[in-house]
């Protein structure tokens, strides 16, 4: 029994050492979002990027102190206004001794007409509660007699009914047409939105660099290369745009500011499109197999839901197997999905292998005549061999149930990490063969630019982005939309 107890609190103990965490790393990513997006603020406004970090840390702190202040003012001003209601209280209880201590003889008939004039407003104030009463006693008599008040009863049941107004009110959201609102939102414009903060960080600041200027020279584009590696575009597609640039400035083609404009544009649109390939060709196999890959916290759960949403609109039968089986109450979040697109989730329970997962799922999409099936798998550390280890499994035990699946390989992204997205790209890469990756929060960031980065240098197609929160803001990538929402001037 012993042994049984310790090694029941051994467990609890690891648990909630996990949970405790997974919960300090969320709260460290968070912090770290918060300050990328103080400095990038900061930067904005001509802070050195040396001082950006610390600058952000400052106001950070200078926050925390400002927050404490004002919930010490407010504890204060609760203890003040308690007080005065203790005062108060108290006030009227002092004066009562005083007035019995002054009882004199001359006082007594100027205090006796007094209670006269209370006991005067006493029975007006009484009355007009029992004129109450013979209300309710007249409503009393009238509902016995039914014969007299049956006129009257129809006449009080036809204003009953007048609320027809209601049913007006309910009819006039049809007359308020939602329809023609939703084109005036168009795809190009969600585009705009969702990339407004790269749109700042990378296209504003290289109109604040060109505006102004009448010529174009070498001390320019080296300014430019500056903001372009900034903008998380990566060392080498930085040079390759910079020697482009150079060579279209000896040939005199960059006349001007605008000149440079729609060169960078020209170019971004070119290395996008050269790993376009177009969204995913679900008709090629059946059931076709999307394994989603990526380390924790990415969003690969919440991706899998928007794509399962968007398969069954589109009319396919679409089966999800919950590989994730590591993260606590990750299953269940599949499976709210699941139920809110209304397509099957096959899951195991807590701890289980991801294989057997992968198998069951497997056989599930096949018996079923499934045309897609879409696995999820645990985050895991790019740096951690025996995990990636257990991707190359699950890969080999979807081959041999469905010969050639995965079919893709879809490696999740966050594009809030930046450069740290890219390595990680790079690992998986080499791990598990990924074919295309989906990069989300792009709403969220300033870093963009990766999406340029992960296409130049890993010759890797991106599949999505998540430019929002909705179903509707998973959108699959196209280049030239893409650069145009980047560079559009409103």
């Amino acid at each position: 029994m012993l042994e049984e107890i310790k090694h029941k609190l051994n467990e609890t103990l690891t648990q909630a050492g996990q949970w405790v965490e997974k919960a300090l790393q969320h709260a460290m990513a968070w912090l770290a979002q918060l300050l990328d997006n103080i400095a990038f603020m900061l930067g904005r406004y001509g802070v050195p990027e040396e001082y950006r970090q610390l600058a952000a840390l400052g106001l950070l702190y200078l926050l925390v102190v400002l927050v404490v202040l004002l919930f010490i003012l407010l504890v204060f001003r609760r203890r003040r206004r308690k007080r005065r209601e203790m005062l108060r209280r108290e006030a009227p209880s002092r004066p009562e001794p005083e007035e019995a201590l002054r009882p004199p003889v001359p006082k007594e008939p100027e205090a006796a007409p007094a209670p006269k004039e209370e006991l005067r407003a006493e029975p007006e104030e009484e009355e007009a509660p029992t004129a109450e009463p013979p209300a309710e006693a007249e409503v009393e008599e009238v509902r016995p007699e039914e014969v007299e008040s049956e006129p009257v009863a129809e006449e009080e049941l036809v204003p009953k009914k007048a609320p027809a107004a209601p049913p007006e009110e309910r009819e006039a959201p049809p007359e308020i047409e939602e329809v023609p609102q939703e084109p005036r939102v168009s795809l190009f414009e969600r585009m705009r939105q969702g990339l407004s903060k790269t749109q700042a960080s990378l296209v504003g600041r290289i109109d604040t660099l060109l505006r102004g200027r009448k010529e174009i020279d070498a001390d320019l584009i080296e300014d430019l290369e500056e903001i372009l590696i900034t903008a998380d575009l990566g060392m080498k597609t930085t040079q390759d745009l910079v020697a482009v640039l150079e060579d279209r400035l000896d040939r005199n083609e960059l006349a001007d500011g605008e000149a440079v404009r729609s060169a960078m544009q020209e170019e971004l649109t070119r290395r996008l499109e050269e790993q376009a390939c177009g969204p995913l060709d679900l008709d090629a196999a059946k059931p076709f197999v999307l394994m989603v890959v990526g380390v924790n916290g990415v969003g690969k759960t919440t991706t899998i839901g928007k794509l399962a949403r968007q398969f069954k609109n589109e009319g396919r039968s679409v089966v999800l197997g919950a590989g994730d089986t590591f993260r606590a109450a990750a299953s269940e979040q599949l499976a709210i999905w699941g139920e809110r697109s209304g397509v099957e989730v096959i899951r195991h329970s807590e701890g289980a292998d991801p294989a057997a997962v992968a198998f069951d799922a497997a056989k599930a999409a096949v018996a079923r005549k499934a045309d897609v099936l879409i696995l999820d798998t645990a985050g895991r550390l790019h740096t951690k061999a025996n995990l990636m280890e257990e991707l190359k499994k699950i890969r080999r035990v979807l081959d041999r149930e469905i010969p050639g699946a995965p079919h893709e390989t879809l490696l999740v992204l966050d594009a809030t990490t930046g450069q740290n997205a890219l390595n990680q790209a790079k690992l998986f890469s080499e791990a598990v063969a990924v074919s295309g990756i989906a990069l989300t929060k792009l709403d969220g960031t300033a870093k963009g630019g990766i999406v340029v980065a992960i296409s130049n240098e890993l010759k890797l197609p991106v599949r999505y982005i998540g430019i929002g929160e909705g179903v509707e803001d998973l959108r699959p990538f196209d280049p030239a939309m893409f650069a145009a929402a980047l560079f559009d001037r409103e």
